[in-house]
């Protein structure tokens, strides 16, 4: 009986799947002598073949929005986090975030020219393979604003998602530049992005004749993603919205980017 017991034991081991080797490796780019210092996030054990493009919101890269890069990771991508700021600044407060944010969306040409050099270092590096086929971006609040500004510059990538962006721009797509398939996850009554801006963004897509979606999560309002935001009315943490999006975000991923997770 014993044996048999050491058998079966054995025969799960070998066929149980290996655990997530989740590893962080820096991985910098450098613009006019500034140094945007981001990190690689992968499975050590197992690398994807999907990867992304992952610009946080405001707070820019510190460890809650590393947690949930590791998160995203572990369900079968790459992650590469984006430094949008430099690595001298790392906000402290919202304070802080909101000049930091602020100074990249008062410069499109600087914002498009940090993007994009951040996706063609994903693809350069060769600490893991990474192919543009299977390469999307997503981000969050002023992140969410940043890849759909990716997207309008004409950026060569398959696919590319807001969570809870902004939808604004200086620049609107075309239908020569545009190439990425867009989708837009937003918050119904978010104050922050008001109808008529959803409205300009809507007409921007059809007149770029893009492959685009946005969908407007009722009973949300702005960072219905992030757990710790506690803005009442504005900013807030909704559980059931944000696990609807992910689940959406997943689908268009599955679609767009193809590959094995």
């Amino acid at each position: 009986m014993l044996r048999s017991l050491a058998i079966a034991i054995a025969a799960l081991v070998v066929a149980a799947p290996a655990r997530a080797a989740i590893v962080d490796h820096p991985l910098s780019f450098t613009i006019d002598s500034t140094e945007f210092a981001g990190v690689l996030i992968h499975d050590k054990a197992k690398p994807a073949d999907r990867a992304m493009l992952l610009v946080p919101n405001w707070m820019g890269i510190n460890e809650a929005n590393l947690t949930k890069a590791r998160e995203i990771a572990g369900k079968g991508y790459t992650v590469y986090v984006v430094d949008m700021y430099g690595k001298d600044v790392r906000p402290a407060d919202s304070d802080e975030a909101g000049k930091a944010s602020g100074a990249v969306k008062g410069d499109m040409v600087a914002m498009r020219s940090r993007i994009n050099t951040a996706l063609e270092t994903l693809l350069g590096q060769d600490q893991v393979p990474v192919q543009r086929k299977h390469t999307g971006a997503i981000g969050f609040c002023f992140g969410g604003t940043v890849v759909l500004e990716l997207a309008r510059s004409g950026a060569q990538l398959p696919a590319v998602v807001s969570f809870h962006g902004g939808l604004g721009t200086e620049g609107a797509a075309s239908a020569d530049t545009l190439k990425a398939r867009v989708l837009v996850l937003h918050g119904a009554d978010d104050p922050l992005v008001p109808p008529a801006e959803v409205a300009a963004f809507e007409a921007e897509m059809r007149a770029a004749k893009a492959d685009w979606q946005l969908v407007s999560f009722g009973n949300a309002v702005h960072s219905f993603t992030d757990p710790g935001a506690n803005w009442k009315g504005t900013a807030e943490y909704n559980p059931v919205v944000a696990r609807r999006a992910f689940a959406m975000m997943e689908d268009f991923f599955g679609e767009t980017l193809g590959g094995e997770r």
